[in-house]
């Protein structure tokens, strides 16, 4: 991450008690990033421990619909939850402070996965969707908590680059989760549970260290009126005197233009911020809409569907590209500028839904085309982490002021896990009707041949019999 070729004389430098924040803060974003990864390939495992536990219930299976909406709401419950989640975003930030949001938080992870280990040895679907449930509303938290904590204690010249760095920790996670999915690692019958709960070692790490973190200088100084903290807080994170004079001064300057306090029905009419608004809700509505989660939650099933041997693998290959392009958002994101990575971001992502279309709808005419489908879906994760992915998170933190700021970043998490709650609950249907499709679709081209008595009978799948 060689990206700070700084010139001391105009630009803010990098500290390890900077760095050390950023990162520590981040451990959230990764525990959030396991948990969407992690369901993906070994959903049919989990989802015969749910047949077997409902079997040994009601001593029959469960219904092919039953289970389908079951684990549709198994993975969407986490995201649902993230949406609650933001609705306390404001209170905790104002309350607590930035820093001490994120450890008060991170009990509800905690809480969260020992309910989804526990689920196993229970015999419990229930409490696997009730542990994702509570993680889920540490998600909604904790997403729009980071954003506005790393925002908070950067330096200008960084701001951009260390928010995307929360999107780098998130896809990491995702690729951890896929990785630890399979079968070969704890995907197994026996061991999923155990990979439910790995999370807890990012969680005990960041109650470990973060503690010793500086909280916001901006938090202290214009919601407490703390100078003296301020000060002293910017001194450990800037290790520069002039810096700390030159930006405390700043912030007193912009404290004395700032309301104390805003309410929820103050930020939707102020004339001000209906421009930022607007940018806030397009970007994260346009993030949502592109296809990005359906991909992270089902791509196993995705491919499995057309017919790939080795579905798992293609999966980890979605979690390496998504990580590899977070990494190039994290390296251009102060270069070449929100505008354009989103504008880009955005284009590229039309196309490849478009091209994706038109493959999906002649794919059993066209077998072959399945790898050019493989190829849509690397190129769709890339352009989404790009530029729609990352700014999208933080971009509210950049366009409002400092009482706007909580509120701007709990509507933010609203919208993205509003729009992850309903794709992931909507998909799984949606495959159904889809799969029934093909299937009477081929069914007057697919020939099967057998032998009865000397002769070769020809039956189509409809059923319709002839004699050669």
């Amino acid at each position: 991450m060689c990206v700070f070729f700084l010139n001391p004389r105009d630009q803010s430098p990098m500290t390890a008690t900077l760095l050390t924040s950023i990162l520590v803060a981040v451990f959230g974003s990764l525990q959030i990033g396991y948990h969407t990864g992690n369901v993906n390939a070994p959903a049919r495992i989990i989802e015969e421990f749910f047949n077997h536990t409902w079997h040994s219930r009601h001593n029959q299976s469960m219904p092919d619909h039953s289970l389908t909406f079951l684990w549709s709401l198994s993975v969407s419950i986490k995201d649902f939850g993230a949406l609650l989640g933001s609705l306390g975003v404001k209170c905790m930030a104002d309350s607590f402070g930035r820093r001490d949001s994120i450890l008060i938080v991170n009990a509800l992870s905690v809480v969260g996965t020992c309910l989804m280990f526990s689920s196993k040895a229970c015999g419990s679907f229930e409490m696997l969707i009730v542990g994702r449930l509570v993680f889920g509303l540490f998600c909604g938290l904790v997403m729009s908590l980071n954003p506005l904590y790393i925002q908070e204690v950067s330096p200008t010249n960084l701001r951009g680059a260390f928010a995307t760095l929360n999107q780098v920790f998130f896809a990491t996670g995702i690729l951890l989760g896929m990785i630890v999915g399979i079968e070969t690692v704890l995907g197994t019958e026996e061991l999923w549970a155990i990979m439910l709960s790995l999370s807890l070692i990012p969680a005990l790490l960041q109650y470990l260290a973060l503690p010793f973190c500086p909280e916001s200088p901006r938090y202290l100084l214009i919601n407490r009126d703390q100078e003296s903290k301020a000060a002293k807080a910017l001194r450990r994170l800037r290790g520069s005197k002039n810096k700390v004079y030159t930006e405390l001064e700043e912030m007193k300057e912009e404290a004395a233009h700032t309301q104390s306090a805003l309410t929820v029905r103050e930020f939707f009419t102020k004339r001000s911020y209906r421009q930022p608004i607007m940018i806030v809700l397009i970007v994260n509505l346009g993030s949502q809409l592109s296809g990005f989660n359906a991909i992270i939650n089902y791509s196993t099933k995705m491919f499995d569907k057309s017919n790939f041997d080795e579905a798992k693998y293609l999966t980890l290959g979605v979690g390496a590209v998504n990580v590899t392009f977070t990494l190039v958002a994290f390296l251009l994101m102060e270069k070449a500028g929100r505008r354009r990575l989103l504008l880009t971001g955005f284009m590229c992502l039309a196309v490849c839904n478009l091209s994706m279309t038109v493959i999906d709808s002649v794919l059993f005419l066209v077998p072959e085309l399945r790898s050019l489908q493989v190829l849509g879906v690397f190129f769709l994760i890339s352009a989404y982490e790009v530029g729609p992915g990352p700014i999208s998170w933080f971009i509210a933190a950049e366009l409002f002021d400092q009482p706007a700021r909580p509120i701007a970043m709990a509507f933010t998490s609203m919208l993205n896990w509003g729009g992850k709650f309903l794709l992931a609950l909507l998909f799984p249907p949606l495959l159904e009707p889809e799969r029934e499709r093909r299937k009477w679709a081929t069914s007057g081209v697919l020939v099967h041949h057998s032998v009865y008595q000397g002769e070769v009978l020809l039956s189509n799948t409809r059923g319709q019999l002839s004699f050669a």
